[in-house]
């Protein structure tokens, strides 16, 4: 949503400036300029592209422009299942929590947290490693080494629209400089016509350069980064779980093996250890009504 309000700042204060100086907006209207520029870039992110990646692109732009799910809320409701799963399986065994991790959508235990359901990539990521936990096969070092490397391999994975769109973010300024040098040569062409005529072809040559440095550090750049942050975030929600499970692993019990996954959240939206407590407190108290 900030990226939105970010676009109209950048937007109203470039040619609001330029109108209040008293610059007049048609001379900036180049359809064919912003053609060349915006046509190149796209096709040269074609070009160095596939499907899959494209279709992954527009995932994350229409992800970037939404609120991030990934906020105190969701931490606290991700902290409060690790502990009701965990304590479950300290109390009863680790066979008792198999049926939840089987099938979540007929579990008690994650249908209480319905923002977590409707993350299937936290739901999937819980449920196998818990899978794995129960079979016993696998020391923690092996554990942790195989979370270590889905993570790195998904977090490869989402950053290639981020990547990609950094890229085509630095190739917009020259692609204004390829229009700007056309837009001189078109000038150059026409050096028998009046002052005037010429001035004209040469202002409208500079609106390339102009167009490629405002569409890359006033729009493609930040989208870029917006995308680099909401990545970020995802995989921090991945290292909470990998942390919390980890330390249950190695014996400590559910609360402190909760309160492990807690430290490794971003502090801007990590929960205090009195706020995940009394969530913990009133799911407990929930579930036992």
């Amino acid at each position: 949503m900030f990226i939105i309000l970010g676009y109209l700042i950048v937007f109203f204060s470039v040619f609001g400036s330029f109108v209040a100086l008293g610059g007049s907006l048609g001379a900036l209207y180049q359809p064919f300029e912003l053609l060349l520029i915006g046509g190149s870039a796209l096709g040269a992110y074609f070009a160095a592209s596939n499907g899959r990646s494209i279709r992954l692109l527009f995932r994350a732009i229409s992800g970037a422009v939404k609120s991030s799910p990934y906020n105190k809320a969701l931490y606290m409701e991700l902290l409060s299942l690790l502990y009701a799963l965990l304590n479950k399986a300290r109390r009863d065994g680790m066979m008792a929590v198999e049926a939840d991790i089987e099938d979540p959508k007929q579990s008690a235990i994650f249908t209480a947290y319905p923002s977590i359901m409707r993350d299937h990539l936290l739901v999937d990521f819980i449920c196998d490693y818990m899978r794995i936990m129960i079979s016993g096969n696998m020391s923690a070092f092996e554990i942790e080494a195989l979370m270590d490397q889905e993570i790195d391999s998904f977090h490869a994975e989402r950053s290639v629209p981020a990547n990609a769109l950094h890229s085509v973010a630095d190739a917009l300024p020259a692609f204004g400089i390829v229009a700007a040098v056309l837009g001189v040569i078109k000038a150059l062409a026409s050096v028998d016509q009046p002052p005037a005529i010429l001035a004209d072809l040469i202002s409208k040559a500079m609106v390339g350069t102009f167009l490629g440095i405002l569409l890359a550090y006033g729009f493609v750049a930040p989208m870029a980064r917006v995308m680099d942050s909401r990545n970020d975030a995802a995989v921090k929600v991945l290292e909470c779980i990998k942390v919390t499970l980890l330390a249950n692993l190695n014996g400590y019990p559910p609360p402190l093996a909760v309160e492990f996954g807690r430290k490794v959240l971003f502090s801007n939206d990590r929960p205090t250890f009195i706020e995940l407590e009394e969530h913990v407190r009133q799911s407990r108290a929930s579930a036992n009504k």
